[in-house]
This record gives structure tokens, C-alpha cells and sequence, in this order.
């Protein structure tokens, strides 16, 4: 009887025809890819073996030969991908995530050969990120995130609390955007992370890579100041900080922060000073990136702050900077 897609996925990673299971894990173990793109993989690849179960009409696990594939099989594949709305980009992802696991089956001799060592991915337009002009940047801490004086144990628990979240979100936006920080990273960052004195956070970012990122002023008094109202806060409202202590961030319940709410601190704060689309996290990272190579920091430097592991992935920001540069070269060239 012919398995259902699901039957077939379900079965495929605890069958020992192909190792599946043991790829994900070398990524994981090996590589340090971080859990969600582990997920991301194994979503592609589990994605790919469903086509080919239409596709050679499987009714049996022992039929597939992981070598049987061929070229036009795999373009089927991406156009498949394409008829469902994929965007190119999805689709070079995937693509990749096959070229991985084809290369782990030669590698540890599943299979001798494999057609993705010679199969070109589709080169896709990279977009130029969106960002925050720096008046715009001036104006969401000026405005929207403004200092304020420090709390005391005197103050009323509603009027505390108020403080607590004003200075948390601004302690996190100056991260965010002082610090170029992801997401994903802020959320991590523990107390032992930050020197405040030295001026400098230390994040694990993708790959478990650590890498340490300078604070400026503004971040290190922000944080300063956060941390005396949280300590007020939590003494006062008898909640659970202590359960975890050694969070930067936390909810008003002395909870871990959690994405979602980023992304509607984010939504919130950055609806007021910006019309761009996406008002996500990743906007003030890509202002980071943009304003420092305006102001003529380098490629590199920019590039092991924003943790990529190649200087490719930090050239998209360059296309950015050449109204800069063109501004530059008409105040200072005496021919322009």
C-alpha cells in the first residue's frame, strides 16, 4: 500500500536509508547551526523528499535510491516550489540545504557521486535593507525613548513599574541599535554578558559563535539606569525575578523576554519616526550597519560586529552609503 506524504516523512527519519537523522545532528553537534536552523533544514529537506514520493509514485521506502535524482528532477522540484509562490530567495535557501546533505552522503559514502556538486543555484537581486535616517534614529530616543530621572524606593508601585518598562524598552533599543545586536541575541544576553565598565557586550550569536560588540555612552547608561529601577521594582512588587536573575531583560513578571514582545516594542516605538514596512528588530540592526559605514568605519570591523563569517554577507550595506560618498566627493573635490 502506497504511504501518505506524512506516512512517508514519519517514516523516512526513523529508517536507516538514508541518514537523515544523523545530518541534522552533525549540524547541530558539528557546525554549532543554531536550533532554528537546524528546524530550517530539516523543514527543506523533508519538503523535498515529499515531492519525489509523487514524483517516482513511492510505495516503498527500499525503492529510493538517493543517487537516482537527476537534474531535471531537482528543476521540477524548484518549480514546483515556484507554482506554490516561493520567492527566489526561499528557494536558493533550499536548494543549499540540498547541496549540504547531498555533499554529508558523498562525504560518508551513501552515495559516490552527487549532481549537486555541479548544479549552479539560481542567483537572486539582493535587496538593499531598509534603515532609519539618522535624524529619524535622533528622534526615536529623543522622543519616544527618553531619559528619565532615576526611580527611588519612595515611588508608587504603578509609578515604578512605568519606570521599569520605559527603561527596559530604551535599554533595549539602545542595544538593538547601539550594539547591532540580533534579535535572538538580545533576548539571550545574560548579566555576565555585559561589562558596563569596559564598555563592551559579549554575544553568542549564530553558529554559537561569540564574538564581543562595543557599547557606546548612551547604552551603558541606559543599561546603568535599568538596572537600578529593575532592582526597585522587583524588591518592591515581590515578583519573580529571582526565578531568572541572570536575564538582562525581563517582563514585568521577572519572566525571560520572549520575541514576540520585541517585535511589538519594536512595531510600537518605530511606527512614530519611520513609514518603512518591516518596523522590526532587524531595522535598527540594519541602521547600525548603515550609519557606521556613512560615517567611514570599515568593511571589516563592521562586519565582525554584526557577526558574519564572511565579508559578502556586510556588502549589501554598502550600496547604501554612495549618496554619502557622492556627498563627500562634491564638498571635497575641487573638480567635482
Amino acid at each position: 500500500m502506497k504511504l501518505s506524504a506524512p506516512e512517508f516523512l514519519s517514516a523516512l527519519l526513523g529508517s536507516s536509508s538514508l541518514p537523515l537523522v544523523d545530518f541534522l545532528h552533525q549540524l547541530s553537534s558539528r557546525k554549532n547551526l543554531s536550533p532554528n536552523t537546524v528546524i530550517a533544514y530539516k523543514s527543506d529537506l523533508l519538503q523535498f523528499f515529499a515531492f519525489l514520493v509523487e514524483h517516482f509514485e513511492l510505495d516503498d521506502l527500499s525503492e529510493f535510491d538517493a543517487e537516482q535524482i537527476t537534474t531535471v528532477d531537482v528543476r521540477l522540484f524548484m518549480g514546483s516550489l515556484l507554482q506554490q509562490g516561493l520567492q527566489q530567495r526561499s528557494i536558493a535557501r533550499k536548494l543549499a540545504a540540498l547541496k549540504s546533505f547531498y555533499r554529508y552522503l558523498q562525504e560518508t559514502g551513501y552515495i559516490k557521486t552527487s549532481l549537486f556538486s555541479a548544479l549552479v543555484t539560481p542567483k537572486y537581486p539582493q535587496r538593499v535593507p531598509a534603515f532609519l535616517t539618522e535624524q529619524q534614529t535622533a528622534t526615536l530616543f529623543d522622543e519616544m525613548l527618553p531619559s528619565s530621572s532615576s526611580a527611588t524606593l519612595s515611588m508608587e508601585l504603578h509609578l515604578l513599574e512605568e519606570a521599569f518598562v520605559r527603561e527596559r524598552d530604551r535599554s533595549i533599543f539602545e542595544l538593538l541599535y547601539g550594539s547591532g545586536l540580533r534579535l535572538s541575541e538580545l533576548i539571550d544576553l545574560t548579566m555576565t554578558s555585559l561589562d558596563c565598565d569596559g564598555g563592551f557586550v559579549k554575544v553568542t550569536g549564530k553558529g554559537r559563535k561569540q564574538r564581543i560588540v562595543p557599547m557606546g555612552q548612551p547604552t551603558v547608561a541606559a543599561l546603568k539606569k535599568y538596572f537600578e529601577v529593575r532592582r526597585n521594582f522587583f524588591r518592591i512588587s515581590k515578583r519573580g525575578e529571582a526565578e531568572r536573575p541572570h536575564y538582562v531583560f525581563l517582563t514585568k513578571r521577572g519572566e525571560k523576554l520572549y520575541p514576540m514582545l520585541i517585535q511589538r516594542l519594536t512595531k510600537k516605538y518605530l511606527a512614530a519616526v519611520t513609514e518603512q514596512k518591516k518596523k522590526n528588530p532587524h531595522l535598527l540592526r540594519h541602521s547600525f550597519a548603515t550609519h557606521l559605514l556613512n560615517s567611514g568605519a570599515d568593511l571589516k570591523s563592521v562586519s565582525e560586529m554584526l557577526g558574519h563569517s564572511n565579508l559578502s554577507t556586510t556588502e549589501i550595506y554598502t550600496h547604501v552609503t554612495f549618496d554619502r560618498l557622492k556627498e563627500v566627493y562634491l564638498k571635497a573635490h575641487p573638480n567635482a
